[in-house]
């Protein structure tokens, strides 16, 4: 193209240059916003993650207090954290140094040089710190999955460690995975790219951790429930006898309760949490033997180990038990039946009165307890020629329920089944009595891919409009939160805030 002579149609033609120059200039603008926009988001899912694999730090340390046999896998996931934590700084330094190189930070709080490429390109490429990250990465992720002894274990969670390196490159022009990646990018396009080696570092120590909070549960049946037990000769002695009674610490473990049968003269009983309730009506006075039968099978080793023992008692008259029917706790918000019987005297002779609680006859001996307030409780019984007796109880609350996304309280789930899920339910798991607790409420929080967290208040057990619309934008690689997950349970005053859920969507 000529250069015109007259001095108007030059101007004409340099004022339509700087025009066309200040156009490009804004697309830029935006498009560099989208970065920094970009790695906050990514910022912020760090901190996410960050705190909740010190959560699981804590408890895979709890679970060692109580079991030291399982003190490798703390020091393994304390090792998987400094290897990534050694990594996030690494990357940290890297970044810094790239800021100050291109000028530091303006006034808006973003980097001077952010459309800067030479500078990323010098650094990165020429003088090799891009290679130099690319050792990192794959020093890092041998050294993460040099903790897993068991190979097929490693080879699995091999494929779930997200920091490692795309070949990408090996089918483009360039000649390394440095120059693919940074080889004349700006500043502003390189720092989220920062942010995502970060992450991939922590979601990587997340994969890890979880493994090892898994053996940390334990290869061998572990005794979690204790309790003291007395085991007399004789369950019923006369004035100037002496009353014998071996005294001793009862383990028993929730983990193997499904594995334990026991059975006394052949019939077998119900077992709850290791234990079995004897019940025997009897019709006459004197001493009465029965033989009790308990075997065990370990679910790791499918060994089964056998016990036998006999044991007596002897029916008097003028004896009176109080049992509650369920379990030794009265709970508040639900009918808790109870059991008055006095050998020897008719229901209609007894007295019953209860303190504490609010206590109703209902025929033959039967009672229902209701409770308003935790503590202490007690039922007096009196009458028919039996000296007064006082049975003591506690009062709790419902125990917590259990948030859940359809069945799972969290993990990963598709994409399909998480945008068919119409809420959060409160299951109270092994509870025996008719009760069910409500959701109030929670707060949704959904972190896609990089994109800036987006939350939505729910009201309500049922996902409301903004709840939904989050649910319905669910792709691969999003992670929700469910947080502040409250539920009213029969009896309660007020919501209580319950476990929160966290899901992967694949």
């Amino acid at each position: 193209m000529s250069i015109p002579k007259e001095p108007r149609q030059l101007m004409i033609n340099l004022m339509y240059l700087v025009l066309t120059a200040m156009l490009a200039l804004n697309v830029s603008a935006e498009i560099i916003n989208a970065f920094f926009m970009v790695d906050k988001g990514i910022k912020k899912s760090n901190a996410i993650v960050g705190t909740a694999n010190e959560s699981i730090i804590k408890a895979i340390t709890r679970q060692v207090e109580a079991y030291p046999e399982y003190k490798e896998y703390e020091g393994k996931a304390k090792k998987a954290h400094d290897l990534a934590k050694e990594f996030y700084d690494y990357v940290q330094v890297l970044r810094d140094n790239i800021i100050e190189e291109s000028g530091g930070y303006a006034e808006d709080g973003k980097p001077a040089g952010k459309k800067d490429k030479e500078v990323t390109t010098r650094l990165l490429v020429d003088e090799g710190k891009g290679a130099d990250l690319e050792k990192e990465i794959i020093k890092i992720r041998e050294a993460l999955l040099a903790l897993i002894d068991d190979e097929a274990d490693r080879k699995s969670l091999s494929t779930k460690l997200a920091l490692e390196i795309d070949d990408a490159y090996k089918s483009s022009d360039k000649k390394d995975w440095a120059s693919y990646n940074f080889d004349h990018m700006p500043v502003a396009a390189v720092l989220p790219m920062f942010s995502k080696f970060q992450n991939d570092a922590k979601t990587s120590e997340t994969a890890l951790l979880n493994y090892f909070a898994e053996k940390a549960k334990g290869t061998k049946i572990t005794f979690d429930s204790f309790e003291p037990v007395v085991s007399a000769k004789k369950g019923y002695v006369i004035k100037g006898e002496k009353y014998e009674a071996d005294v001793f610490l009862s383990a028993s473990s929730k983990q193997n309760s499904g594995n334990t049968k026991i059975s006394v003269n052949g019939s077998s009983l119900p077992v709850r949490d290791g234990k079995g309730k004897y019940e025997v009506s009897t019709s006459s006075t004197g001493t009465k033997k029965y033989t009790v039968s308990i075997s065990v099978t370990n679910p790791l080793t499918k060994k089964t180990e056998s016990f036998k023992k006999e044991f007596e008692y002897e029916v008097g008259e003028r004896s009176v038990t109080v049992s509650a029917d369920m379990m030794n706790v009265f709970y508040i918000g639900v009918d808790n039946p109870v059991s008055v019987v006095a050998a020897g005297i008719s229901s209609n002779q007894l007295n019953v009165s209860g303190s504490g609680i609010n206590l109703s006859s209902k025929g033959g001996g039967k009672y229902n307890v209701t409770a308003t307030r935790p503590g202490e409780a007690s039922i007096t019984v009196s009458g028919g020629g039996l000296a007064s007796t006082k049975f003591d109880f506690r009062v709790k609350r419902i125990p917590d329920p259990i948030a859940r996304l359809g069945k799972e309280d969290s993990g990963s789930l598709g994409t399909g089944a998480f945008r068919a899920q119409g809420g959060v339910g409160a299951w109270l798991d092994n509870f025996d009595f008719d009760a069910r607790c409500q959701i109030e409420g929670f707060i949704l929080t959904r972190v896609a891919k990089r994109q800036d967290p987006v939350d939505a208040v729910n009201s309500g057990a049922r996902f409301g409009s903004q709840a939904q619309r989050l649910i319905d934008m669910a792709s691969p690689g999003d992670i929700y939160y469910f947080e502040n997950v409250k539920a009213r349970c029969p009896g309660d005053p007020a919501a209580r805030k319950i476990n929160s859920l966290v899901f992967k969507i694949n």
